[in-house]
């Protein structure tokens, strides 16, 4: 998961904070002594550490923190904003032309994931903003690239626009005037990866911006090589003048350098982060949610973007009503599941959740196979046993086993990720979200979160 080095390092500096009811400007300096250290350790940029370090002391030192009733939560606030801004303030978008077509043109070093997540960029454009997007395939020297952004065109039903091994530039000044004669509105220019300090493949790029002057220039980078991340975001932007960044595998990154350091390096946000695989885990980087995930509290406006987007609203109303009667089923926990593969795997929603580790959820990932040996389980039980998993002991485990072909420690898994939901959905069943979030949730204009059975707040 995404910092998870760095909130769990967080999270022990703030516990120390929280056991005192007074805090000396010593215990302040002991803290951001550890939180420098933690920041460090997740490869952020010395400069960007010292900087942020000197700003929470400055702020943390005051008569109103040190004061306070709970200075330990105030200085946590000073953090969390503080992570925010660093991180860029608020979102940023991508800057649509006045006159179609908006021409986005990826840029980046090899391997990054520009080809497939230039593609999730464009699939979002189409599925969020109502896009008819054009992929252009500028690559020219990667072998199969341009078979590769066919195939990820396909899968997405956005067409392609390729002219072989032809000069790039030309393929890029083609490609912009068959969208305007085709009524795509955006196209999205798959150049090929280059190191930035490959001087001849850099002048390419400036003549490609040169020919159709684009309107944003993206740079892809990985965010699992850290400040080699951060160094090529700086080369990059030199050279082209970037617009922005969309970095790739942030799911994998357990501790966040380049994330928390390309902004305050480059002056240029952070627009898009790729997390996973899948062509449609790509999302909109929103700073203030990322700060609120890495201090452990959660991102509830993420996980109800997600549960609109994925859950079934009739049944999210039965399901309330069962939970308020205490009537929360394995048949009722099949179909959540269903609907929760939908959304991602179940360490990454329990990182959006406040108070809950992902790490207490590894290994607890939903693929295709894993469902079908639960609805095999779930079918071959009693509909007794459904209404009550109590009533599983050993010799029922054997012979649902036998019936599913599957074997007991499946059954004992599906019973502990029932367990899990169960203590998720009590948590919004029983009002325990704390006040502020609740505050946050009527602010969307929700009447509850729809995974968990829209209930309010």
């Amino acid at each position: 998961m995404a910092f998870e080095g760095l909130s769990e390092k967080l999270s022990a500096a703030f516990k120390k904070l929280r056991g005192k009811g007074r805090l000396s400007e010593a215990d302040v300096k002991e803290a951001m002594r550890e939180i420098r250290l933690a920041l460090l350790e997740a490869d952020v940029s010395f400069k960007v550490v010292k900087q942020f370090v000197a700003q929470v002391t400055e702020k943390a030192v005051g008569a109103d923190v040190l004061e306070a009733l709970s200075p330990a939560q105030q200085i946590i606030k000073i953090v969390n904003q503080e992570l925010t801004e660093l991180m860029g303030g608020s979102a940023a978008k991508l800057t649509i032309a006045s006159k179609p077509p908006t021409v986005i043109m990826m840029v980046g070093l090899q391997g990054a994931g520009k080809t497939t997540n230039g593609a999730k960029l464009a699939g979002l454009m189409k599925k969020q903003s109502g896009k008819r997007p054009l992929l252009a395939a500028c690559d020219i020297y990667r072998p199969a690239a341009i078979q590769q952004l066919e195939v990820v065109g396909k899968q997405l039903d956005i067409p392609v626009f390729q002219m072989g091994q032809t000069n790039p530039v030309d393929i890029a000044r083609a490609a912009v005037e068959h969208a305007a004669k085709h009524g795509n509105d955006m196209v999205f220019l798959d150049t090929a990866g280059r190191l930035h300090v490959d001087e001849e493949l850099m002048d390419e790029l400036r003549n490609i911006k040169a020919a159709v002057e684009p309107t944003e220039i993206l740079l892809v980078v990985d965010a699992m090589i850290g400040q080699d991340a951060v160094n090529a975001a700086k080369a990059f932007d030199d050279a082209l003048d970037i617009d922005g960044v969309l970095l790739t595998k942030l799911d994998g990154d357990a501790r966040g350098g380049a994330a928390l350091s390309i902004k305050a390096v480059t002056g240029k946000p952070i627009k898009f982060v790729g997390m996973g695989e899948k062509l449609d885990q790509i999302e909109v980087f929103h700073p203030d949610r990322m700060a609120s995930r890495i201090l452990g509290m959660g991102d509830m406006l993420s996980l109800i973007e997600k549960a609109e987007q994925n859950f079934d609203q009739k049944k999210a109303l039965e399901l309330q009503e069962k939970l308020r009667k205490n009537k929360f089923t394995l048949t009722d926990f099949y179909d959540q599941m269903k609907q929760l593969k939908n959304m991602g795997s179940l360490t990454e929603i329990a990182g959006m959740l406040p108070g809950v580790k992902a790490s207490d959820l590894e290994g607890v990932g939903m693929d295709q196979k894993l469902l079908q040996r639960m609805e095999a389980i779930i079918l071959s039980m009693t509909p007794a046993e459904r209404e009550d998993p109590k009533l599983l002991n050993s010799s029922r485990k054997k012979r649902i086993a036998a019936g599913s072909g599957t074997q007991v420690v499946d059954i004992n898994r599906l019973l502990k990720q029932f367990d899990m939901l169960q203590a998720m959905t009590k948590q919004f069943s029983g009002g325990k979200l704390p006040k502020n979030l609740r505050k946050m949730m009527g602010k969307k204009g929700r009447g509850g979160f729809p995974g968990m059975g829209g209930m309010p707040f």
